[in-house]
């Protein structure tokens, strides 16, 4: 019961700082979810064992590469020049990196491919990801962080769905049918339809109460919302498998221990990891397709 309450309490303080961060003001979603970032990244270096040096380059490249993408986001309707002073902070980035290469040719290692191979992998599917939703954010003052807001609602309903799902049809006689054991043994595809459902049927009731309308394609309609809820669905799934994948690569069950009852942040935020970058491109396409049709 208490591993219960303390479950409950973690996550109704986690649910609601994700919501106050993106409702109350860009700023301070910006701030929160960069420190979020930072703490994810780190988080994937002590999972695979990385160097304290390795490390600190991952925590200083997430920083100068979300300041640049921050940079663009807010800018992104004031002109090339806005964009060039945004592309001349990315490549502070760029340097970082090739120290981090370099470090890697002359330390030694006895597995120099290993660690920069975790050291991308930290940046481009961990810090980047995180770093890209504010272009959602940004794409429509006044609509965009309810886009960004049912991205993450979408996701909490496809983990619902899912697991109600596989928890009942594990129940019969026979089982349900295993999606990948290896990786994640309690993961189906009935879960994985289940999830389907719950989260195209939550998206038409956020397109009614009109979370779409940065995005809303008259001729399209409702269909806008079933893409948006099919979309994160998908990758937040694989995003949820990419995770258990690394998980079970180094033999642990949680990433982390942040959150009380839920594990690490990577555990919080992993469908969120392949869903946001995929969610974004589509956001800005039918932002930009509307005025064709």
């Amino acid at each position: 019961m208490k591993e219960l309450i303390k479950r409950t309490l973690s996550g109704i303080v986690y649910v609601g700082c994700v919501v106050a961060s993106i409702l109350y003001d860009p700023h301070v979603f910006c701030a929160v979810f960069l420190i979020i970032a930072l703490l994810a990244v780190d988080e994937f270096h002590r999972l695979v064992k990385s160097s304290g040096l390795l490390r600190f380059y991952s925590f200083l490249a997430t920083i100068v590469l979300w300041i640049s993408l921050q940079y663009i986001a807010w800018h992104l309707d004031e002109g090339l020049e806005t964009l060039k002073m945004g592309f001349a902070l990315a490549l502070v980035y760029m340097p970082i990196v090739i120290i981090a290469l370099l470090d890697e040719i002359w330390n030694h290692s006895d597995k120099p491919l290993l660690n920069w191979g975790n050291f991308l992998i930290s940046q481009f599917m961990v810090a980047l990801p995180l770093a890209m939703m504010s272009f959602i954010y940004f794409l429509d003052l006044a609509y965009g962080k309810w886009l960004l807001l049912a991205l993450f609602v979408l996701v909490w309903v496809n983990d619902t769905g899912a697991y109600c799902v596989g928890s009942l049809t594990a129940k019969l006689p026979k089982g349900n049918h295993k999606m990948a054991p290896h990786v994640s043994p309690k993961k189906s595809w009935e879960g994985l339809i289940g999830g389907f459902a719950f989260t195209i049927g939550a998206a038409v009731l956020l397109h009614q109460l009109g979370w779409f309308g940065a995005i809303e394609v008259e001729k399209f309609g409702v269909w806008i919302a079933v893409a948006f809820g099919f979309l994160v669905s998908a990758f937040g799934t694989m995003g949820d498998l990419m995770e258990s994948l690394c998980k079970r690569s180094v033999g642990v069950k949680d990433s982390g221990k942040f959150l009380p009852g839920h594990g690490g942040v990577l555990d919080r935020f992993d469908s969120i990891l392949l869903a946001a970058p995929v969610i974004t491109a589509f956001c800005w396409l039918c932002y930009y397709a509307a005025p064709l049709f």
